[in-house]
């Protein structure tokens, strides 16, 4: 069913310097500050050539991963995201087997333009599981 490793998304407590550091001390080639608020984040780019590492700052006083930052507030890990070629029946598949979808279990926009679902970690090993519908 999954696809590709689309991304590794890293929760920062502050873009800027995450940036700095990726940029300076390995020579990443970052992408702009885009900010998504419908996912109350911040994201920035990184393209590895084989997948993506995206960067994800609190946007807003709501934000879903400034729980995350409370618990971890040096940052790391927060998701990974693989693609799938039909996010409805990827969806269909999971909660018929027994998978939680976060929110309201529908598809939203992700920063790629693309249909996005998460996943509950407690399903996945600890691990949030992020679903981007990508064809071709």
């Amino acid at each position: 069913m999954i696809g590709r490793l689309n991304h590794i998304a890293i929760a920062v407590p502050d873009l800027a310097v995450a940036v700095a550091t990726y940029r300076d001390q390995l020579g990443a080639q970052v992408g702009a500050p885009q900010a998504l608020p419908e996912h109350g984040v911040t994201v920035v780019f990184i393209d590895t050539g084989n997948t993506k590492v995206e960067l994800l700052e609190p946007l807003g006083a709501g934000s879903p991963i400034a729980g995350f930052l409370e618990k971890n507030p040096a940052g790391g890990m927060h998701h990974i995201c693989f693609e799938v070629p039909d996010i409805a029946a990827a969806v269909s598949r999971l909660v018929s087997g027994g998978a939680r979808v976060l929110g309201d279990g529908q598809p939203r926009t992700g920063a790629h333009g693309n249909p996005v679902v998460f996943l509950h970690p407690k399903d996945f090993s600890g691990t949030l599981i992020e679903l981007e519908q990508v064809r071709g």
